[in-house]
C-alpha cells in the first residue's frame, strides 16, 4: 500500500510502498478516506513529542471505511489503553500510563489502510463529509470532552 513514512526527525516524509496492516485481535482494518494534519503530526516531525520507534507512519485525524462491512468511523489520538488501571476504570483513560497514541506508538492514517482498537473507533454521522470529519476527532474531541466532564451549568453572559 502507499504511505507517507516519518524516519527521522527533521527530515520529510517519505512516500513509499510497504506493506498493507493485518488486524489483530480486537482491532478493525481500514480504508482510510481521508486523515486530517494535526500541529501534533508537526511536532512529531520536528522532533518535540518523541516518536517511539521509527520508521512511524503518522496521522491520528482519521476517516475510514472498516474492510468487509462498510461501516465508516473516525480514529482520534488515543489508540489503545489497558482498560485496567484506575484512570482507565474512571473513564480518564487519556491518562493510562500503558496508552498508545496514534500515530506515534502505532501507525495512523497517512496511509491507504490502517489498523485499530474497536474501543476507539466511533462512528462517523452521515451528514459530515470525510474531510470535514477528519479535525473533530482530535480538536472536536478535546472540546466535546471537556464539556461533557462540566456536567449541566448555569450559563454564564
Amino acid at each position: 500500500m502507499r504511505a507517507m513514512v516519518f524516519d527521522a526527525v527533521g527530515q520529510p516524509l517519505r512516500a513509499a510502498e510497504v506493506e498493507a496492516p493485518e488486524p489483530g485481535p480486537g482491532q478493525l482494518l481500514l480504508a482510510v478516506r481521508a486523515c486530517g494534519v494535526c500541529r501534533t503530526d508537526l511536532h512529531l516531525l520536528d522532533g518535540e513529542v518523541a516518536i517511539a520507534e521509527p520508521p512511524r507512519i503518522l496521522g491520528h485525524q482519521i476517516v475510514g471505511e472498516v474492510v468487509g462491512e462498510g461501516r465508516r468511523v473516525g480514529v482520534p489520538w488515543l489508540g489503545w489503553t489497558c482498560g485496567e488501571c484506575d484512570y482507565c476504570r474512571s473513564g480518564r483513560e487519556n491518562l493510562c500510563p500503558r496508552a498508545l497514541f496514534t500515530g506515534r506508538d502505532v501507525d495512523g492514517g497517512f496511509a491507504e489502510h490502517a489498523v485499530a482498537d474497536a474501543r476507539y473507533c466511533f462512528p462517523i454521522p452521515s451528514g459530515y463529509p470525510d474531510e470535514q470529519a477528519a479535525p473533530l476527532l482530535c480538536a472536536g474531541l478535546i472540546g466535546y470532552r471537556a464539556l461533557r466532564m462540566c456536567g449541566e451549568a448555569t450559563r454564564i453572559g
